[in-house]
């Protein structure tokens, strides 16, 4: 995904959870350093996530090892652009289980993260803030 910011800023938001907390996850244990491990809650789906936090390369790289799918490598790369634009790469590797399950499971987390990076783009380029990820499963609504 194209973010039209530059990659200092688009970085900031993924490594600060002050800031990403406004289109992502509701809290953080803290700030994404190399070596830590920081915990993610959503809370209104009463959900948590604890992070290993891989690799922090600054205004170029993340990779964190989570327990979305079980447990996965999710890469970001971000990649300077004309103009003061960022070009947002995420990867999702490392599912398990039979053929079918893999292939669920890999949908799911490009979904997610296609909404996670729509609601950067929105918050960084528009100041809006879309509450994508709490709306996407609110109480109540069954999916079919």
């Amino acid at each position: 995904m194209l973010i039209r910011r530059p990659v200092a800023e688009v970085f900031e938001a993924f490594v600060n959870p002050a800031i990403t907390t406004k289109f992502w996850f509701t809290n953080s244990s803290g700030r994404l350093e190399a070596g830590k491990q920081i915990r993610w809650d959503w809370e209104m789906y009463n959900v948590s996530a604890l992070v290993s936090v891989k690799a922090v390369e600054q205004n170029r790289r993340i990779l964190i090892e989570w327990p979305g799918y079980g447990t996965t490598t999710v890469e970001w790369l971000f990649t300077p652009q004309a103009e003061d634009t960022t070009f947002v790469s995420i990867t999702n590797t490392g599912f398990s289980g039979a053929d079918d399950e893999i292939v669920q499971s890999a949908m799911d987390a490009t979904g997610g993260f296609t909404m996670v990076l729509c609601g950067l783009k929105a918050l960084l380029e528009h100041d809006v803030i879309l509450n994508l990820i709490a709306d996407r499963s609110p109480e109540g609504v069954v999916k079919g």
